[in-house]
């Protein structure tokens, strides 16, 4: 059976020691991959232990937020663009002075 390449995002089985895992980070350079566990525990292997493994793509389980403590609504739009409310920081009620064509901050 063939290793398969890991990508970062996926989840996979490793059926011998029976560890389930994401891959969170490809280091080409370092030739290393970083793993977060159903746990949150991060680990590392090289390409050589990578091709050693029995992995087996998987779906992310039902409860791999668990670790994390995130709720289906914490990740529903993580994407989304924050804008503060202004109004309701005193202090951008507060005009600079000018004197003699300085500002002062």
């Amino acid at each position: 059976m063939k290793t398969p390449v890991p990508v970062v995002g996926t989840w996979y089985h490793e059926t011998i020691e029976n560890l389930v895992f994401e891959v969170v980070a490809v280091d080409e350079d370092a030739e290393t991959i970083e793993l977060q566990h159903i746990d949150g525990e991060i680990s590392e292997f090289d390409y050589a232990v990578w091709e050693e493994l029995s992995l087996v793509q998987v779906e992310p389980p039902e409860d791999w937020r668990k670790a994390y403590e995130l709720s289906k609504e914490d990740s529903a739009d993580n994407e989304a663009v924050i804008h503060p409310d202004n109004g309701a920081n005193p202090i951008s009620a507060i005009e600079p002075q000018i004197t003699h064509g300085l500002l002062d901050d």
